[in-house]
Order: structure tokens, then sequence, then C-alpha cells
């Protein structure tokens, strides 16, 4: 890794290098935090966590061939070099920021309340038709993510696409003073971490948090259907692009037409340029990030057919809104998180679906003082969308179950206090050739519903 001598490294996070002279000119070949990730010549960093302190993996790594390792405390009686610093989870943070300096390379940067991933895998799609392109990997968004993630960039790479996930004032300027993008993107400032961030207001202003450390000349790429992103206006001397389905905005979107769960086809239009295309997953939603794919893939160089290319040849991952076929089941996948705003579009996306529709909801964390409120909507939602069956499992998912219960639809809503509660009924409330989406906060850990449905066997 260019620039990443433990000289350097030593610099770059205020830490004080024991070793030898000689060593200390020589460049790591990678960074890890994980013990088992380490290799030859990398550098170890090691985190304290809850349960298990990092430092406790030094002798292993070491042996394992790592070329230096980071400690918060003095090493006593060892051969290999360490970098003694103070805080090594902050010690991670300003070596990704040294080597992000040091990189020739474009950066995009991805927030937003909804569908940051959905639009990282968007924009890394269609960019990936013209570059070599690295896009964060996972849930590699936050403070400990992202560093990572930079480190994971290599010469062959012309672009990243990195992702930014926060739920605290602050984080944001941290994670764009290592990242320092190139573009910046917002996705929209909808309703999640309210518990910290209190409002959409204070959403909006942790989010734009990240134009501190963008670039100079970095372009502003904001959804122009967001009440709260339209009132940005000039950022440190950038007006900001703004995409949507106005015909007023820079890049909008007609012809709007849902096929099924095969996806949506639109026209996209950018300035002179008018886009038919068909993303190939559902979900009008989608169109938005198609918008934002084909505004990054212009201001960085792409043709109209290598974006309708990038757009066409996007692929879901898995927990965001993956469709799993079964012999038994369409499974909508769509369990990595939620909050309210994604699970009703969701939940619309399960509404297309030709066989019988049945939701299985979980609870959303940290919506603040009106969580309640904020599920019983999303049950409310889901009769109004024609779900034939509403399922809801935990505590705050009662207020869900009482919201779907409201309207006289003709929809069965049935709740369960676990998921344990819920397999013990699994087979007599599913039926063979249903479409089920399953959708929760990541704490619930609904992907074990996804996998005992792939293994239930209905007739």
């Amino acid at each position: 890794m260019k620039h990443m001598s433990l000289q350097e490294i030593t610099a770059a996070c205020h830490g004080q290098y024991f070793g030898g002279e000689a060593v200390s000119h020589i460049e790591v070949a990678g960074v890890a935090i994980d013990s088992r990730k380490i290799e030859k010549d990398w550098l170890f960093i090691p985190i304290k966590g809850a349960r298990v302190d990092g430092h406790s993996f030094i002798p292993q790594v070491m042996e394992k061939g790592a070329l230096c390792t980071l400690s918060e405390v003095v090493l006593e009686n060892v051969s290999h070099p360490y970098i003694l610093v103070d805080s090594c989870e902050q010690a991670l943070k300003d070596i990704a920021e040294h080597y992000r300096k040091a990189l020739d390379i474009k950066v995009v940067g991805i927030t937003g309340s909804v569908g940051k991933t959905s639009t990282k895998e968007m924009i890394a799609s269609v960019l990936e038709q013209k570059y070599h392109v690295l896009k964060t990997a996972g849930n590699f968004n936050n403070e400990i993510g992202l560093p990572l993630t930079i480190f994971n960039i290599r010469d062959e790479h012309e672009i990243a696409v990195l992702e930014m996930g926060i739920n605290h004032f602050g984080e944001m300027h941290r994670l764009a003073k290592m990242a320092r993008p190139d573009i910046c993107v917002i996705t929209n400032i909808g309703l999640c971490h309210l518990e910290n961030l209190i409002d959409r207001d204070g959403i909006l202003k942790a989010k734009t948090e990240m134009f501190d450390f963008m670039q100079p000349d970095a372009k502003i790429i904001l959804n122009g259907d967001d009440d709260k992103l339209i009132t940005v206006t000039d950022v440190k001397g950038q007006t900001p692009m703004f995409f949507g389905l106005s015909t007023e905005l820079d890049a909008f979107a007609d012809n709007i037409h849902t096929h099924s769960l095969k996806g949506v086809s639109c026209t996209l239009h950018l300035g002179d340029n008018c886009i038919d295309t068909m993303i190939p997953i559902p979900g009008n939603h989608m169109v938005y990030n198609a918008l934002a794919g084909a505004l990054v893939g212009r201001e960085l160089g792409l043709t109209a057919e290598e974006i309708k290319k990038g757009i066409e040849s996007l692929t879901p991952v898995s927990g965001r809104n993956n469709m799993i076929l079964t012999d038994s089941l369409l499974i909508i996948d769509d369990c990595y998180n939620a909050n309210p705003v994604s699970t009703k579009a969701s939940i619309d996306v399960l509404s297309g679906a030709e066989t019988r529709k049945v939701a299985i909801l979980g609870d959303m964390f940290e919506l603040g003082e009106d969580e309640k409120e904020l599920h019983r909507q999303v049950g409310v939602h889901a009769s109004e969308k024609g779900i034939d069956l509403v399922i809801c499992i935990g505590e705050l998912s009662k207020a869900t179950a009482a919201g779907a219960e409201e309207l006289s639809a003709g929809n069965q809503v049935v709740h369960f206090d676990t998921k344990a509660d819920f397999f013990t009924k699994m087979n007599e409330l599913l039926h063979k050739d249903d479409t089920i989406l399953v959708k929760a906060s990541h704490g619930m850990e609904f992907p074990e519903i996804v996998t005992r449905l792939q293994e239930l066997t209905l007739k």
C-alpha cells in the first residue's frame, strides 16, 4: 500500500514507534482489525470490543506474519515492531484519512435515511460499465467499517463508491473526514434514528455534515422530491443537482410502469438525453436510485448507453429486496434493516405480487417517542395495500398489528412475541405459492426467518 510505511503510519496516528529503523520504511500490505484476516506484512489494529479485546490476539497475528501492530499499552519483551497509540479506534480513522488523501481516485459518498445500500449498488453497477470500482461491502458503512473499506482501495481501482451510515450528530463529520468525497449523494431525509437526531430537521443537519470535508470541486446530487433536501442551495460555492419526478429538476423520470415483481420500466431524462430502461428490481423507489446512478454516471463521463446498461445489469444483494424462489414460496428478503419509510416501500413492492401476499414484519428501532404510532401507521399501510396476511413479531410490532386490524379489509392479522412462537405456527399460516415479504430492523435477526422459509415445504 503506497504511502503506508510504518514511519508514515506512525505520524498519521500520532503514535510512538518501537522497532528497527530499517523496518520503519517498509510499507504494509494491508490493514485488519480481525486477527483471522491478517496476512503476511499486514498491519494489525486491535480494537477493544464489549466482549473481546483485540490486544489479546497480538502474539497470534505476529506469528502469522503481520509486519506490525498498534497497541494502547506498552508491550514488554517483544521482538516485533509496534506503534503505541492512545486509542486504536481513533488511530484506525486517522490512518484511513491519511491513506485516502494519498490516493488518486474519485470517491462517491452516499448517505440518506432510506435506500443508501440500494443506491450504492445502483451507482456502482453504472460506473462499472467504464471503471474499475470498489464499493462498500455489506454493512461496512460506519466509523469502523468505512476505514476498513478505504484500506481495500488498491492501485487498480479508479472509483470508490462509499456508503456512510450514522445515528448521531458528528458521526458524518468524522466519516467525511476520512472519505473526502468528490461526489456527495443524499437519497432522502426520512424517519430513522429519531431517538438521537430528534426530528427530520436534525436528520438533515446530521446528513449534510458530509459537505464539511468534500473536495473543493465536489458535485452534490440530491433527491429533489424531498422537502428537506430541496432547501439545500449553495454549498461552498457549489450548486446541488437534483433528481426526482418533477420535470423542473436536473434529472427526472416519467413513463413509469411496474411489471409485477419483475421490475420497473421508465424513461430517464438527463438534459438532452432520454434513456428508456428496465430496472430489474421491483419498487417505484428504484426509479430514484436509477436517477441518482444516471447523474453520477453522467458527471463521471459515461455515455447514455453505458448508463442504461449499468442500470439493467443491477443485481440484488442479500437482505435488500432479494427475490428468493423456492419450490413452495417466493420470498422477498428485505430484512437487513427497517424504518417506517422503507417498510412502507417494501409493502408497496409486495402489493404487486400476483399470488397471496404475506408480510412478516418485525420491530423497527431508534424511532424515538413516536415509535408506537409509527409502527401503527405501517400496519394501516399494509391493510390499505391489500396484504392478505400480516404477521407481526416483537413488542413494538403489537402496534403494527393493531394498525393492520383497524381497516375491515378482509385481511388476516397475527402477532407473535418472538420468532420462536411464530415458527410453531408457520406451517399452519403459510400456503404454497405465497409471496412473502420479510422486513425488520437488523437487531431482530430476521435472516433466520428467511432461512427457515427457504427450508419450508408446503403442499
